[in-house]
């Protein structure tokens, strides 16, 4: 098994949709990365974690899963570096490999020495808009894949009779 382990609040800080979105709204930044992180995980099959700084949430631990992701905000004094490095140490063993997604220079050294491998926020944001790419197309695929009706209409009709079937007026 697979697990990448993301430092949250790194990693909104150095994507740039992320970046923009935290400066209005942090909860939408958050949401929004984790939304991310859950297409990650369907498409790769990697179980994600993130992990956030209680520095910014104040108040006792937290953990909870939203859309099948592990998301946890820290302790209060418990840096998501702490957490992550931890994590890393008990995660990894000979049938599951660990990957501490963030920018951050010491930490990537850190979890590295600990024998988990690291991803730079640059890198897992290529791989995410790579992903996001593929299932564009896979999207795209399935509605030209779509059957067509027997008898050819015009699409005023066609619209007519789906209204229709969902049942309005």
């Amino acid at each position: 098994m697979d697990i990448l382990i993301v430092d949250g609040y790194n990693i909104i800080g150095a994507w740039p949709e992320l970046r923009k979105l935290k400066e209005h709204d942090l909860a939408a930044a958050r949401d929004m990365l984790i939304e991310k992180m859950a297409e990650y995980q369907g498409f790769t099959g990697h179980k994600v974690i993130i992990v956030f700084d209680a520095h910014l949430v104040q108040g006792i631990e937290k953990k909870y899963t939203n859309y099948q992701v592990d998301v946890i905000f820290t302790k209060e004094h418990e840096t998501a570096d702490e957490r992550i490095e931890k994590m890393a140490k008990q995660l990894i063993n000979v049938r599951t490999k660990v990957y501490v997604a963030t920018s951050d220079y010491t930490e990537q050294w850190t979890i590295f020495g600990q024998g988990a491998l690291r991803k730079s926020a640059r890198e897992l944001l290529i791989e995410m808009e790579a992903i996001e790419r593929s299932i564009a197309k896979k999207v795209e695929s399935i509605h030209e894949k779509k059957p067509q009706a027997k008898i050819p209409l015009t699409d005023e009709v066609a619209k007519i009779f789906e209204k229709w079937r969902r049942g309005e007026k």
